[in-house]
């Protein structure tokens, strides 16, 4: 399993990114994906990519993917989703703080997999 966190200007784009991951890359979202306010997920991604972000992002979530990092990063590079994709792996400090605050955060309403469980 590994955690994504998706940022982007629209809902619109998150949605479209979010249908990207399953159907061109071929990964499963587990469960609903999440919403994570904007200005922390900018914050978190700044201090996994250790770098500042040249554009800030209106909207974002975190999702759960079923397959494991680096198939997940080695997928997703491969496409070109209409946002900022980063995958969390185990290793960054952030994976355990970005996990409990998936069981407490509100469900991303609009996205529904096309891919059966």
């Amino acid at each position: 399993m590994s955690l994504i966190i998706i940022r982007a200007d629209t809902t619109q784009k998150l949605l479209n990114a979010l249908a990207d991951i399953e159907r061109h890359a071929g990964l499963k979202v587990q469960g609903k994906p999440k919403i994570l306010d904007h200005n922390y997920a900018d914050k978190m991604v700044e201090s996994i990519l250790k770098t500042r972000l040249r554009n800030r992002s209106q909207v974002a979530v975190m999702a759960r993917l079923e397959q494991d990092t680096t198939l997940s990063i080695m997928k997703i590079k491969s496409i070109h989703p209409p946002a900022h994709v980063v995958v969390v792996s185990d290793e960054y400090e952030e994976y355990e703080t970005l996990k409990l605050k998936m069981h407490n955060a509100p469900d991303f309403k609009g996205y529904y997999s096309h891919k059966k469980n």
